[in-house]
């Protein structure tokens, strides 16, 4: 093993956590046959298999899982000794290593491009998340910041609002009720919806908002993706609950438009989140400053999304989208 790498140790990580080559390869922005490359001299260092297939699925040998255990020992280490040079550096020259949930990919970059403006000399390193791979980040320490619409409540962390986070009923614009005012939320349940899938934020955001009438409602499909539900809402499939940040574009364009319900848009927010044990580094600690103070602001300026005063929520109006400045 001494003269195994740090790369290969990460490539094999990643490959262990997602069991999948090829979802690997794309978390690290590798080919395939790089990442097993990496893998198997990996294994050759060892002298023993990490992974056995079983059908066209993969499984970590018992060699594999002690690999696995020292792999992030290893890692752990270094990323603390990363961090100890960061702090002797301060905020210039660290790096932002941070995650977000894949409803917040919309405006986020925005967010990064706006602080890395005001300091000099900053590396990201960002990703881009399902929940469940996100709250695994956490879990294993391997993120400085989440950013999420729902902090874990198992999990020991520290879990900050820094913006609203509104949800809206779309559809498109020749919708039978693309034109009505105040639509009662049980006028709803007569068309089809399109929803995201078990389990992601969206969906759970959708079941806090609606209880128990969530199951009356006729879901036509369930997609892992955003874009190809605008897509099917654009095609005239269903209507979608989907976060109003997420619509700009097609809004402006005239493609999809926010439907009048009642309670709507219903009011959630962003938090930004890290380990409650966790050392921040200086700039980890800069940015979750700056998103707490200019978070909320920045968003509906990038986004261009108004978010109504609470009494017109609760009276459901329909949220406008901002002027150009």
């Amino acid at each position: 093993m001494r003269h195994a790498t740090l790369r290969q140790l990460k490539v094999f990580e990643t490959v262990a956590r997602r069991l999948s080559f090829s979802r690997a390869a794309e978390e690290l922005h590798l080919s395939q046959p790089a990442v097993s490359t990496q893998v198997k001299q990996l294994e050759d260092h060892a002298g023993l298999p990490l992974f056995e297939q079983l059908g066209k699925r993969i499984f970590l040998t018992p060699a594999g899982r002690e690999m696995l255990r020292h792999s992030r020992a290893i890692i752990s280490q270094f990323s603390e000794a990363e961090e100890s040079m960061a702090l002797l550096k301060g905020i210039s020259g660290g790096t932002l290593n941070v995650s977000v949930i894949s409803a917040g990919d919309y405006f986020f970059p925005h967010l990064l491009a706006e602080f890395d403006r005001r300091h000099a000399d900053i590396k990201f390193h960002l990703d881009v998340n399902n929940r469940q791979e996100l709250l695994q980040k956490l879990s294993e320490n391997l993120t400085d910041l989440a950013v999420m619409a729902r902090p874990p409540l198992n999990m020991d962390v520290v879990a900050e609002p820094f913006a609203p986070h509104p949800y809206v009923i779309v559809a498109r614009p020749d919708h039978p009720l693309a034109r009505q005012v105040r639509i009662p939320r049980s006028e709803l349940l007569h068309y089809p919806f399109i929803t995201r899938e078990l389990g992601s934020d969206t969906w759970n955001s959708m079941q806090d908002v609606f209880g128990e009438e969530l199951c009356k409602f006729r879901i036509a499909l369930e997609i892992r993706s955003t874009e190809t539900i605008k897509q099917a809402v654009m095609a005239g499939m269903g209507i979608a609950f989907l976060s109003a940040y997420n619509i700009n574009l097609e809004l402006q364009v005239g493609n999809l438009v926010i439907l009048d319900v009642e309670n709507f848009p219903a009011m959630m927010n962003w938090y930004v989140v890290h380990r409650k044990d966790k050392h921040l580094p200086p700039v980890a600690q800069a940015f979750k400053g700056f998103l707490l103070e200019q978070g909320s602001q920045l968003i509906e300026t990038f986004t261009r999304f108004k978010v109504p005063p609470p009494a017109l929520g609760r009276r459901g109006k329909t949220a406008k989208i901002a002027d150009k400045k």
